[in-house]
């Protein structure tokens, strides 16, 4: 697929995605918002897709929703109801919420590589990611708090579950810069490097390590951890039970304990 916004390559299963907009420090107009959405939806379908890396390039991650696209979110909507005139706002909010939560529902595992800032709409995207992973130097705002706003498409909902309620509450309502050794010391990221080329570099070594494993198992633990994260153990597990009692018994299951026997590597169908 080509797009505007976004810089897309695919080599050895592994797709790595980038913000493009460096002039604008990678914010995201309305096409924009929507040209992520087609991006993870391909690359959901795609099959030899097994694992993707989100970054940014020129001298930020991602700068959150242009101010311009914020400014004439009044432009969405041509109605001279204030019922319709609400309506439509609401829906707009909803689709930009969807676009975010695309990451979350395509399949494969999404590794967020995070350089300098990572800003307000920025922090809502990498939360729905898989793993976050960043250089020091890179920072981190909920800022729209300092723009008068409530964080409304996703870092409300999804940041609590993965970082201490307290810490969460204090980064909202003051809209704080935090830098890459505080976001690893609070869980927010996994690791962080000095530069972005030891980064991307050793976030490319994970996303090969997944991309090896079988793609079916993958794929399932995804399915898995989400639905744990929105439901109680007892519901998990039974949702596991039923996932397992129809995916056990496939080809990968033969193939793992084939290569066991022969001492080779496992060699997975897309």
């Amino acid at each position: 697929m080509e797009f505007k916004s976004f810089k897309l390559e695919i080599e050895d299963n592994i797709a790595h995605l980038s913000f493009n907009r460096p002039e604008k420090a990678n914010s995201l107009d309305v096409a924009s918002w929507e040209e992520m959405q087609s991006a993870f939806e391909y690359l959901d379908s795609e099959p030899t897709v097994r694992v993707i890396i989100l970054s940014g390039e020129g001298k930020h991650f991602c700068a959150g929703i242009d101010l311009m696209a914020l400014m004439n979110v009044q432009n969405q909507t041509t109605s001279s109801c204030e019922a319709h005139k609400r309506e439509d706002i609401k829906q707009f909010i909803l689709k930009i919420q969807g676009t975010i939560t695309s990451i979350e529902k395509c399949r494969k595992p999404v590794l967020a590589a995070i350089h300098n800032g990572c800003i307000g709409g920025g922090v809502d995207i990498i939360s729905a990611a898989d793993m976050r992973y960043c250089t020091e130097d890179a920072y981190f705002t909920i800022k729209e708090v300092d723009l008068g706003l409530v964080a409304d498409i996703g870092t409300l909902q999804r940041l609590p579950t993965i970082i201490n309620p307290g810490i969460m509450s204090e980064l909202a309502f003051t809209g704080r810069k935090f830098y890459g050794p505080e976001a690893n010391s609070i869980g927010f990221v996994n690791q962080t490097y000095k530069t972005k080329e030891q980064m991307i570099q050793e976030v490319t070594l994970i996303a090969k390590s997944i991309a090896e494993k079988s793609p079916l198992v993958i794929r399932g633990i995804k399915e898995m951890l989400l639905y744990k994260r929105d439901h109680t153990v007892n519901d998990s597990l039974e949702n596991m039970a039923n996932y397992n009692a129809a995916m056990l018994l496939s080809n990968d299951l033969m193939e793992s304990f084939q290569a066991h026997m022969e001492k080779r590597k496992p060699v997975y169908k897309d």
